[in-house]
């Protein structure tokens, strides 16, 4: 226990030094770096949603005799996880990279601040989504694995690190100093550790349910890739550097998956 406890502060790491970046480099990402990194965050996200959350789904509805109807669970835990984040989308006010015009309710808040919060917002489901396969660890369901779990932490931090940086340097570039810039990138990424926690604190609740909430976690990740991250990298010039980009994080989320899952 004491060891999952550590694990789930791995993406943190990853969000921390990526964050890292703003203290020793100057400006702002360029375009073409910006949309790369859009587009791998994108496919580690995908990837994680397959092999390390809908699969296992499905496996454990599978195990548990569900037959011909063991995609049930996988598929509303999934739409469920979607209209969670659109909900959330929809009350939290948010401005995503490159964007002039924020979304949610209207307030008066600096654009770093609205910044903040879409990161943050797309990091909860990441958060949940280390928390419920290391719950499923915990409650013994054998199409879960620990190194399965820590494959996933470790895929979610290696997308942290380009996000981190893809926060805290226009926060920096906006007028903000470069240490403040760096804390605020570093704290966009503390829901996931508390949200893993958290989760992980109530899966002796969840065990009845582990499928339906590894396919919830699975929706909101890909709503966030279809929300947020693909229009990111495919915007304007260049998109087909986002394509690549994702197809570099896709084969490196499934490796981990599969060499360590």
């Amino acid at each position: 226990m004491k060891d999952i406890m550590l694990a789930v502060w791995i993406p943190f790491i990853g969000t921390m030094l990526g964050s890292a970046c703003v203290l020793f480099m100057k400006g702002e990402l360029n375009e073409k770096v910006q949309k790369t990194l859009s587009g791998f965050a994108a496919g580690i996200m995908i990837a994680a949603s397959v092999w390390s959350l809908l699969i296992p789904a499905i496996e454990l509805s599978q195990e548990r005799n569900y037959g011909k109807f063991a995609f049930v669970p996988a598929a509303v835990g999934f739409l469920l996880g979607i209209f969670f984040l659109l909900l959330l989308d929809i009350l939290i006010p948010h401005l995503h990279i490159n964007e002039e015009e924020a979304e949610g309710p209207k307030v008066s808040l600096k654009k770093s601040t609205m910044l903040i919060l879409a990161v943050t917002l797309h990091n909860i489901p990441e958060g949940m989504a280390v928390g419920v396969t290391f719950a499923g660890v915990l409650s013994g369901e054998s199409s879960i694995t620990l190194m399965g779990a820590i494959a996933l932490a470790i895929g979610i931090a290696v997308q942290n690190f380009p996000e981190g940086a893809i926060v805290s340097m226009p926060i920096c570039a906006s007028g903000t100093g470069k240490g403040k810039a760096f804390l605020y990138g570093t704290l966009t990424g503390i829901v996931e550790p508390i949200g893993a926690i958290i989760t992980i604190i109530l899966s002796k609740y969840l065990i009845g349910v582990m499928s339906y909430f590894l396919a919830f976690a699975a929706g909101a990740m890909v709503y966030v890739v279809v929300e947020e991250l693909i229009p990111e990298s495919a915007e304007g010039e260049h998109s087909n550097i986002g394509t690549i980009g994702f197809a570099i994080g896709f084969v490196i989320m499934m490796i981990l998956d599969v060499a360590l899952g």
